[in-house]
């Protein structure tokens, strides 16, 4: 089994892939493989709502000029997926936004039933408002979402800042631990039998009348 982790900040080892680290380390110890996927600092394109990833037939987006399609084919062989942002103005990354509103639209298909987890990072606020905002993600792509002893948050404006934020680091300790715990009962249910909901055909309405 193994957990994708994706790190939304741009930097590459800042405090949101302090806390990722920690939460892979439990995985690990667990018996889960994980991998932690770098968004980084190239521009990330948002979402145009152009459906051409589903009349081109292959989950994939239109746009294959940044790190979108590698992350959906990562998506494709993970057993779940945790991501990370930072906080910018009181939410995620425009980064992780533009990133997730195409993974998700392109290749949502591919974490259906599968575990998600959030984990925000922020110097002081706006981690509750973060976690919110990304959990819709997995809300509307029927996966359970995996939650620790608090909200997923740490504190801390440099990695040895957030290192020092006990009780985000325990947070992070106890959501990796967690995640496997779900996974490995997933697992079980599989092996005994017990297969995902047979998923329906979507109904949209828009309330015109």
């Amino acid at each position: 089994m193994k957990v994708l982790l994706v790190n939304g900040s741009p930097k590459h080892k800042g405090c949101t892939y302090t806390a990722l680290s920690i939460v892979a380390d439990e995985l690990e110890k667990n018996g889960i493989n994980t991998e932690i996927f770098q968004v980084g600092m190239l521009p990330i394109r948002g979402c145009i709502g152009c459906g051409m990833c589903a009349k081109n037939g292959n989950g994939l987006c239109q746009f294959d000029d940044d790190v979108v399609n590698k992350a959906i084919l990562s998506c494709r062989t993970a057993d779940a997926i945790i991501i990370g942002s930072p906080v910018h103005y009181a939410s995620a990354s425009g980064a992780i936004t533009s990133f997730l509103d195409r993974l998700f639209y392109a290749g949502g298909s591919n974490l259906a039933y599968k575990p998600g987890a959030v984990v925000a990072s922020c110097r002081r606020g706006g981690a509750s408002a973060t976690l919110d905002q990304i959990s819709k993600y997995f809300g509307i792509t029927n996966m359970p979402i995996v939650c620790s002893n608090y909200w997923n948050m740490v504190h801390g404006n440099t990695p040895e800042e957030v290192l020092k934020d006990e009780e985000g680091v325990q947070t992070m300790r106890i959501l990796g631990r967690n995640m496997a715990w779900i996974l490995k009962s997933l697992n079980a249910a599989k092996e005994a039998g017990i297969e995902p909901p047979e998923r329906e055909a979507k109904i949209k309405t828009n309330y015109i009348r």
